[in-house]
């Protein structure tokens, strides 16, 4: 019989310290634990301390010695280039035992640090776990980011080393990095020593001498080198995401409390045995490729799957469904604009008929809010429960779920049901006091957080305090708003910048969103709040239509501004929209909605480093010039 969620959220909630502690037992250490939980820096703080460990061993050495060996521990597809690889445990550790001699032959030691730079293929993954093995700290920059968004990362975590290939391919196009990283170590004051270059035979870059060094010559020289035991606390890598222009948030992530914490939800979120398939369609750019393509799903003993396409395109809308049969996948975890796109251009599933997805039990949603009419369209096509979860780059792993390894929950499309253990979830009013039940506040997390989430950022301390934690002391702020219903069930309604202010009215463009999605020929949609001189703002609709769809915009624009006043109320003052062709994103499936804003109110922006589509701003700021956006003020 499973066990019940609240129970187990309240053996957390009563003894904190001994939860992880019998958690940790799972995870092979060098050395056990002075203390489970170092406060003596709070609010910094820090999980099993004193404590020694490999992350790379609990991938891969340990399974090899416990009868994993001929196990697949990861499958490799490329539609992009129509291969297909396979590698067992045994031969993912013969690569990356080797890669790793590779690294020490070039002096890279513990606590080094090295930029993977790299698409989607095997040697990206092979790379971080190398790193891991030797004690390294890996940063993983998503491959073809712009070179001067590179050199910021480069100067600031001070590479000794950096791992690239000489081309990503998306789609139908070949994108050559190689240039790009030559341009960023030029605009870069700091040098790295060494780079390693995967070449691909989509394109051949030119090495420079003394400097570059061939990935396959390096290989056939290197010695196999052995796993490295580094403190539980010391970081295991670096991740930058999103912050203020030219300075970088170097997401710290360390070597135990992951572990402890990844291990953890593989068997309670995600509902998994060791042995199953699990495929995460996300990139190791991201947080959820660290997390859920390369390091739980090993630490746990699955087969991972690494997939170089898109949702569609790389043929068709059925791109998922081949992948899920052919390898017989058990858990797919992506993001709910992939299954948007399917659903936009295979609205009836015709592609998902040819394929055999007997095996496939569960489909979890994260990266961005999943609206209703998606995450129903699934369920009715798949027929599997369909886990709509929150969590951040960041937490390093799932903050809210329906854990699938417990009793199942009744769903609430719309809602990331409820808090794993380890998070305390609180909704804070504007007085910072808890809010009722339905009503819309500053999601935050009582410290401290738990194992696997950032201790710190890359050198600053200040920062990490500053950026997450002075807003609502003693909590960690989560940037996002939304609010606890009845059940206690947890309602992610927008990031709190995107809670607009209609004549004294706060409001959620993501509950308009909502509405929007609901509609039978929307296909997807964004909602901003536009500066309006009686009101302060007014929100804003852009809606992608379903393929095939062929009525009136506008008579299509009047039933959404119907639906809204109904679901809503006049209160929202939802009036204007535009039909656009693609929404503008980031290449994690996130919707540039401050930037949209910024085009409507006539403010400078920069282009986001991540944009997956940079001329569709470009479409957007045209029909929002249609609207009247930016207003033209009086002379």
């Amino acid at each position: 019989m499973s066990q019940s969620y609240h129970a187990i959220y309240q053996k957390w909630q009563n003894d904190p310290l001994g939860f992880w502690a019998d958690a940790a037992e799972a995870i092979d250490w060098y050395k056990q634990w002075d203390t489970i939980l170092d406060e003596s820096e709070a609010p910094i703080y820090r999980w099993f301390s004193g404590a020694e460990v490999n992350s790379c061993y609990n991938a891969l050495d340990r399974h090899v010695a416990n009868g994993r060996s001929q196990q697949l521990a990861l499958i490799y597809d490329s539609p992009v280039t129509n291969t297909v690889q396979t590698f067992t445990y045994a031969e993912l550790l013969d690569q990356v035992a080797r890669f790793a001699g590779v690294l020490q032959q070039h002096d890279v030691q513990k606590g080094d640090r090295v930029i993977v730079y790299m698409p989607m293929v095997p040697e990206a993954v092979i790379a971080m776990l190398a790193c891991a093995r030797i004690g390294a700290i890996h940063s993983v920059v998503f491959g073809g980011f712009a070179a001067k968004e590179l050199a910021t990362r480069i100067d600031d975590a001070k590479p000794k080393l950096i791992i690239s290939a000489s081309c990503g391919i998306e789609i139908n196009r070949v994108i050559e990095y190689k240039p790009l990283l030559d341009q960023a170590i030029e605009l870069a004051a700091h040098k790295p020593q060494t780079c390693v270059i995967l070449q691909r035979p989509q394109a051949q870059a030119s090495l420079v001498n003394g400097r570059d060094v061939d990935w396959q010559a390096a290989m056939q020289q290197a010695q196999p080198a052995d796993c490295v035991p580094v403190a539980a606390t010391d970081p295991l890598y670096i991740l930058y995401t999103s912050g203020t222009t030219g300075v970088p948030k170097g997401v710290v992530r360390d070597n135990g409390g992951h572990l402890v914490a990844l291990h953890w939800s593989m068997k309670y979120i995600y509902g998994v045995q060791p042995g199953d398939v699990f495929w995460a369609a996300s990139d190791v750019g991201w947080v959820v490729g660290h997390s859920y393509i390369v390091y739980a799903p090993l630490f746990y003993g699955c087969t991972t799957i690494l997939y170089e396409g898109k949702p569609v395109g790389t043929p068709d809308p059925g791109a998922f469904w081949r992948v899920i049969s052919d390898h017989q996948v058990n858990v797919l975890f992506t993001a709910p604009t992939a299954f948007r796109a399917i659903k936009r251009d295979d609205p009836n599933a015709t592609y998902l008929e040819p394929y055999d997805l007997s095996h496939f039990r569960t489909l979890f949603l994260a990266g961005e809010r999943c609206d209703p009419a998606t995450l129903q369209w699934a369920e009715e096509k798949l027929n599997v429960p369909v886990i709509d979860h929150w969590w951040q780059t960041e937490t390093g792993w799932p903050i809210c779920a329906n854990l699938m390894g417990l009793e199942q929950l009744p769903i609430k499309p719309g809602s990331a049901t409820v808090p794993v253990p380890g998070y305390d979830v609180r909704i804070l009013d504007v007085y910072e006091e808890e809010a009722k039940a339905g009503d819309i506040g500053s999601i935050v997390i009582k410290l401290p957080l738990p194992p696997g989430c950032l201790p710190t950022l890359w050198h600053n301390d200040a920062g990490y305090k500053q950026t997450y934690l002075s807003n609502f002391p003693g909590y960690y702020s989560t940037a996002d708003a939304g609010f606890k219903d009845e059940d206690g069930y947890l309602w992610i309604m927008s990031r709190t910048d995107d809670i607009i202010n209609v004549a004294g009215h706060r409001l959620s463009t993501g509950a308009m969103e909502e509405v929007l999605a609901a509609h039978p020929d929307v296909a997807e949609c964004a909602v901003i709040g536009v500066a309006d001189e009686l009101k302060g703002e007014i929100p804003l609709g852009t809606i992608v239509l379903k393929a095939g769809v062929s009525r009136p915009h506008d008579e299509i624009i009047k039933e959404l501004v119907q639906m809204v006043r109904e679901k809503i109320g006049p209160v929202a003052s939802f009036k204007i929209a535009t039909v656009v062709e693609r929404l503008p994103k980031t290449r994690s499936g996130k919707v540039l909605r401050g930037t949209m804003k910024k085009i409507a109110d006539g403010e400078a922006y920069r282009m986001p480093a991540t944009i997956d589509n940079p001329a569709i701003l470009e479409e957007i700021a045209h029909d929002l010039a249609e609207l009247g956006y930016p207003h033209q003020k009086d002379a």
